[in-house]
């Protein structure tokens, strides 16, 4: 990867796949202007990637948030000495409990994993032939409640233990959708949030009428005291390490009752379980620990560091808004769980140039800067998201500077698109064959074309949905998505046509790119 090629999750997919596939090594990357921290970033070019300033603040993929030092250093002292992992996860948990004063905790891998163990501590418990037999659950209980409004591709943290989800919209379907095989209720953190369809003390209540544990994913959110959570009524939380917690990225931290975080630990890593590849390292523990200890201590200023993201958000408005037709919004946080984030926003009628365009000249620059923008080169709108945690001192004047330099320098306003007339009809039922990276299917598409404008339905193997684009003269190109349990999956085809037949790439957006070919059915 070099300096003029766009980081995003497709390219990612492409590299690993080319270094497991035995490819040669990389060349080093050019030294890269970024400011020396710990021993400087050749760590990574020495293996041909450039590092980047990061706004998009806790993204997993592009590395979570900036870790604080005391942590680093934390973890680096714990790796000169190995210790038992059961007494350690012990001594861990017991301190972890006395600090966010709750009845007990244990570090997991990151939020995911703490949701899976969560969820085997509901269905398997503590007995051993039951942990032994997962995923299968014949004879286990095995369905889990969760609102339809909260789901999401993070689901698949519960789904991959063999349970099944039982999606409820109403007041009236939660009250009726517990039964003798549900071992589980789980929301995302929204549950808390006003508007719902029920609140979260009514979720609890349905559920503890039938005796069934509550389990939230609130990742992303700091872990007060007393916990939002955990106080009205939630059996256990689940928190991520990497993201405003600040800790380890891969290391997340379980909440709540005694007993189920017992079982949670019996069902993970170091113990032969469900969860046995979801370890977390003796160093990780330790970092959790010290980042929990900093937060609760006092001597991380929660207050201080939002204050201190504020002001730089205010340079770089005052900075980009120099501009004719740009401004820039600072986003508060609803509660003390999140912290500030930023919007700049551009005037399209006078400024012709899009946020994907933004993103990738943000990322093929010195230095390199990540933004929420450069994750999707086809992303169309004239705004961008900017988030703090995962920069450091000074980065944000020359995230200002550049943002500014390349908004300044962009065309007018683009004209509308003219395509040229179809070369042929395309309407009609076609069959496609997808090839992936590995393996193969076949979906179905039926296009109905109006001038130049495409519209029609999209069936997957699972997925179905409505899609639409455009034709231009032999160039196709047309979207759709539909949603799989919590996951949207999309699909974006660009080809040529030719009579009845037509092929070119798919795009699966984080799934990576694919090449199809299709042929009219009658």
């Amino acid at each position: 990867m070099n300096a003029k090629t766009p980081f995003n999750r497709r390219r990612m997919l492409l590299a690993g796949g080319a270094v497991f596939a035995g490819a040669p090594a990389a060349q080093a990357a050019p030294a890269t202007p970024l400011p020396v921290r710990g021993r400087g970033p050749e760590i990574y070019s020495l293996i041909g990637v450039k590092p980047f300033i990061n706004c998009t603040s806790t993204y997993t993929i592009n590395g979570g948030s900036a870790m604080l030092p005391e942590v680093i250093e934390a973890m680096n002292s714990a790796a000169f000495y190995p210790v038992n992992f059961d007494e350690l996860m012990e001594g861990a948990g017991k301190r972890l409990a006395e600090l966010l004063q709750v009845e007990a905790a244990m570090v997991s891998s990151g939020a995911a994993g703490a949701i899976t163990c969560a969820t085997l501590a509901c269905v398997a418990g503590g007995d051993p032939e039951k942990m032994q037999q997962l995923p299968d659950t014949t004879g286990i209980k095995s369905e889990v409640v969760v609102p339809r409004w909260s789901r999401s591709v993070y689901d698949h943290a519960v789904r991959s233990t063999g349970v099944k989800m039982i999606e409820v919209e109403t007041l009236k379907d939660l009250e009726d959708a517990f039964g003798p095989k549900t071992a589980m209720a789980t929301a995302q953190v929204n549950i808390a949030a006003a508007g719902n369809p029920f609140t979260l003390e009514q979720f609890v209540a349905a559920a503890h009428k039938h005796g069934v544990p509550v389990v939230l994913d609130v990742a992303d959110r700091l872990p007060l005291v007393p916990n939002p959570y955990v106080s009205r009524g939630a059996d256990l939380a689940a928190y991520s390490g990497g993201k405003i917690i600040r800790g380890p990225q891969t290391a997340g931290i379980l909440i709540g009752r005694k007993d189920l975080i017992a079982a949670a630990f019996m069902n993970s890593a170091p113990h032969h379980a469900f969860a046995r590849a979801m370890k977390v390292s003796k160093e990780e523990i330790v970092g959790m620990v010290k980042a929990i200890e900093l937060l609760r201590s006092g001597k991380r200023n929660r207050d201080a560091e939002d204050k201190e993201w504020r002001a730089w958000f205010l340079h770089i408005t005052n900075t980009v808004s120099k501009v004719p037709g740009v401004s820039g919004e600072i986003i508060e946080p609803k509660d003390k769980q999140y912290y500030p984030t930023m919007k700049i926003v551009w005037d399209k009628t006078k400024i012709g140039i899009t946020a994907g365009e933004v993103g990738k000249q943000l990322l093929d620059g010195e230095p390199r800067i990540m933004t929420h923008a450069g994750l999707n080169e086809g992303n169309q709108d004239s705004e961008m998201l900017l988030r703090p945690v995962a920069m450091w001192t000074d980065e944000y004047k020359v995230v200002a500077n550049r943002i500014h330099e390349i908004l300044s320098k962009a065309p007018g306003p683009k004209p509308k698109p003219k395509y040229a007339p179809p070369v042929g009809n395309i309407a009609g039922l076609w069959e496609s064959t997808i090839q992936f990276k590995a393996g193969t299917t076949r979906h179905t598409f039926y296009l109905d074309l109006k001038t130049n404008m495409l519209r029609g339905q999209y069936t997957g193997r699972l997925v179905k949905g409505p899609l639409k684009g455009h034709v231009d003269g032999n160039q196709v190109e047309f979207s759709s998505s539909g949603r799989l349990e919590g996951t949207s999956l999309s699909y974006t085809y660009k080809g040529t046509f030719n009579g009845d037949t037509m092929s070119g790439t798919v795009d699966l957006g984080e799934y990576g790119p694919a090449t199809f070919s299709a042929t009219r059915k009658a």
